[in-house]
């Protein structure tokens, strides 16, 4: 597994929130939604970023911006525009003083807004849950990133705007996928660039002693690993990893296996049904009550909480 791929095997969206919106000016929307992760690509027009706390940024046609949450931000023809909207968790619309907006501004399918011709398009998709993105992921990226459309070129912008609109058996399934083909696509042109700031890791797989113990970890995690296990396999020293694992990796090998079972249980217990027994099986541990006790130690609540959360 190289680097990247280890980076970015998280995003899984799922019920992803997605739409085409179109305004004239003025308009602006404040985003308090908390959602991880938010990716909008403009189409035409300009559209400013604004922050809480943060740079302002201006995209203009095929621009990619991401925006982590859980911070809110707005978007707007102009950053002196007064909110028109506000956008609250699980999609939730309502006016500035908080009355409902009751689909006021739906205009078709994925379709919002205030004209369906509107000087300013742009396609938004929204990881609704922390699980669909993995958090080493999120922990790499800054609150706004803006990929301009001399840094990349995608071809899935068209596909994703030939989509979004249309309402096919199925649809919610090919969203999701696109979505997260489009994220994957963006954040590898992101951290191509030198501003990027990656996880220590992730700069860590390059080197000689790190790079084996990571990729051993990372492709067997269930394995019953312990530092001298790494360490043979790897063909260093025993104390090698521990000591060069912590200074270049920012934690030891140990602690870093124990957060990647847990999220790759978080993702078996989203995306499917198996007993929490076969899953503590399947990450590495040896049984339920190990894997409960583990999960909410890190997660803040039980593993049977998580998954109704995520369904």
């Amino acid at each position: 597994m190289d680097a990247l791929t280890g980076l970015l095997e998280g995003p899984r969206a799922r019920g992803a929130f997605m739409i085409k919106a179109c305004f004239d000016p003025p308009w602006s929307v404040r985003i308090e939604d908390r959602s991880p992760l938010t990716v909008m690509l403009l189409v035409r027009g300009e559209a400013w970023l604004v922050p809480d706390g943060g740079d302002r940024r201006l995209l203009r046609p095929e621009d990619l911006a991401i925006a982590r949450g859980p911070g809110p931000y707005t978007c707007a023809d102009d950053p002196d525009t007064p909110p028109q909207a506000l956008i609250l968790p699980g999609g939730e619309c309502r006016y500035p003083d908080g009355r409902p907006m009751n689909g006021v501004m739906d205009l078709g399918v994925r379709i919002w807004g205030d004209s369906t011709d509107g000087a300013t398009v742009m396609l938004i998709g929204t990881y609704r849950m922390r699980g669909e993105i993995g958090g080493r992921l999120l922990d790499a990226l800054p609150p706004l990133l803006l990929l301009t459309a001399d840094d990349w070129d995608c071809p899935l912008s068209p596909i994703l705007a030939a989509e979004i609109v249309r309402d096919e058996p199925g649809q919610e399934v090919v969203l999701d996928r696109l979505l997260d083909l489009l994220v994957i696509a963006a954040l590898r042109a992101w951290f191509a660039r030198p501003e990027a700031a990656p996880p220590a890791w992730y700069g860590a797989l390059g080197d000689p002693v790190v790079g084996p113990v990571l990729r051993l970890l990372q492709d067997d995690p269930a394995r019953p690993w312990t530092v001298a296990a790494l360490a043979a396999k790897a063909g260093v020293s025993r104390a090698a990893p521990a000591r060069r694992f912590t200074e270049l990796g920012g934690e030891p090998p140990m602690t870093y296996l124990t957060g990647r079972r847990l999220a790759l249980a978080a993702d078996r217990l989203r995306d499917t049904d198996d007993p929490l027994g076969a899953i503590a099986r399947h990450v590495g541990y040896g049984g339920a009550f190990a894997l409960s006790t583990a999960f909410k130690r890190a997660y803040g609540v039980s593993p049977q909480e998580w998954r109704t959360r995520a369904a």
